[in-house]
């Protein structure tokens, strides 16, 4: 049954805002009048999929947040824990929706739901907001008869999921601030404190010193190429995005990431710790293991690694053990193989994935704060030499006058 967006007056005159649903508009405007209201505006929200099945265009911003995910996931788990059925559970959800967007979304898959569809049917139908593992995780719940649990430990991968994003966002929140602080101190600088100040010795006729001479050079560069500089730099990013495009090119520097110096180990934490969460739920929740690899490969940033997935996910169709099968990858750590290897022979392959997972995760926010805390001080120690070079460029010349007056 279709979704109508409403905006009526009650008889007190207030504005009242909802959602109805009705089999048409007319029927949504008869309705709101059975209940008292003086229907205003009544619009079709149910409507994302066009005729040939595919999801509408929507406005910049029109996505559901990994908060927002979250909160969701977590609510609808929580209602279905408590027995209630799917139908009064997105009823409860369209009520406590605080953006449009999301009280649009909830009443379109309730009103998929209530015409028959099943919940991994309708949200297969808003691909932009719950990725490919969230609904074959829903479907495998739909299949097992758990959909409830399903749904508690997705809505605990997400969240754990969006707190490990937060805190390497913060561990480089600093260091970036403080590059992009240095780059403005140290071009307005040069764009407008050292012409100013030098440019009263070079009147002199004074030789100036080669530092200074050199910093005016730079200076006069920044001033009047400055733009061809910034428009090398957009030209060097759109090239670069177009080379990532190549399948090739893509998988020589994904590669190279992972042994590079210092950030290799953290690219390969930051990957292993999202295959090891995304393939514990899966198999946890029901899903097969050839399954639960193909999804958790999907996961994966870096498609070395994803193409490594991949062969053991072969080897694994042809009777291999996983834990042997990762272990013919060296990018895989040897402790994720060992609890992997534990988990087979003990049966307990979901609790052993877990464990590898929150494990991986510690080691990754390790070295993010690693990571930070080097960049840090290097940022401030460069930037310190740069603006000493510049004051020195400064105060040469004025130093070189004192001594002649002497």
């Amino acid at each position: 049954m279709p979704a109508f967006r409403y905006e009526a007056i009650d008889a007190a005159g207030a504005t009242r805002k909802g959602v109805v649903n009705a089999d048409s508009a007319r029927a949504a405007r008869t309705d709101l009048r059975g209940q008292g209201l003086l229907p205003v505006t009544v619009d079709a929200i149910s409507g994302q999929v066009d005729e040939a099945g595919k999801v509408r265009a929507r406005g910049f911003g029109d996505k559901l947040s990994t908060n927002e995910l979250s909160l969701f996931t977590r609510q609808l788990a929580s209602l279905l824990e408590a027995s209630l059925p799917l139908e009064q559970a997105f009823s409860a959800l369209l009520e406590q929706a605080e953006r449009p967007y999301v009280r649009d979304l909830v009443a379109s898959i309730r009103s998929q739901v209530m015409g028959g569809s099943s919940l991994s049917e309708a949200l297969s139908q808003h691909p932009r907001d719950f990725a490919d593992i969230y609904r074959a995780l829903v479907a495998s719940g739909e299949q097992i008869g758990q959909l409830a649990r399903v749904l508690t430990r997705l809505a605990d991968y997400i969240e754990r999921r969006n707190a490990l994003v937060a805190k390497v966002r913060l561990a480089f929140t600093y260091p970036a601030i403080v590059t992009v602080v240095a780059f403005a101190i140290v071009i307005f600088l040069l764009a407008y404190v050292v012409p100013q100040i030098v440019s009263v010795f070079a009147s002199t006729k004074q030789q100036l010193p080669f530092l200074t001479v050199v910093m005016l050079a730079i200076s006069d560069f920044v001033r009047n190429y400055g733009w061809l500089m910034l428009l090398l730099l957009v030209a060097f990013a759109l090239l670069w995005r177009a080379a990532m495009r190549k399948p090739e090119l893509k998988m020589r520097w994904h590669r190279w990431l992972l042994t590079a110096p210092m950030y290799g180990k953290f690219e390969r934490s930051l990957n292993t710790a999202r295959f090891a969460s995304t393939l514990a739920i899966t198999t946890g929740s029901g899903v097969p293991i050839l399954q639960a690899l193909q999804t958790s490969r999907d996961t994966l940033n870096n498609v070395a690694m994803r193409e490594q997935v991949e062969d053991a996910t072969n080897s694994v169709r042809e009777g291999v053990g996983l834990a042997r099968a990762l272990s013919a990858h060296k990018h895989f750590p040897p402790m994720l193989i060992h609890m992997i290897r534990a988990g087979e022979v003990t049966g307990e392959l979901p609790a052993m994935l877990e464990r590898a997972s929150a494990a991986q995760e510690q080691d990754l926010e390790r070295r993010a704060m690693t990571i930070a805390g080097l960049l840090e001080p290097m940022l401030i120690l460069v930037m310190g030499v740069v603006v000493l070079l510049i004051v020195l460029a400064v105060l040469m010349p004025i130093i070189e006058i004192n001594q002649l007056v002497r």
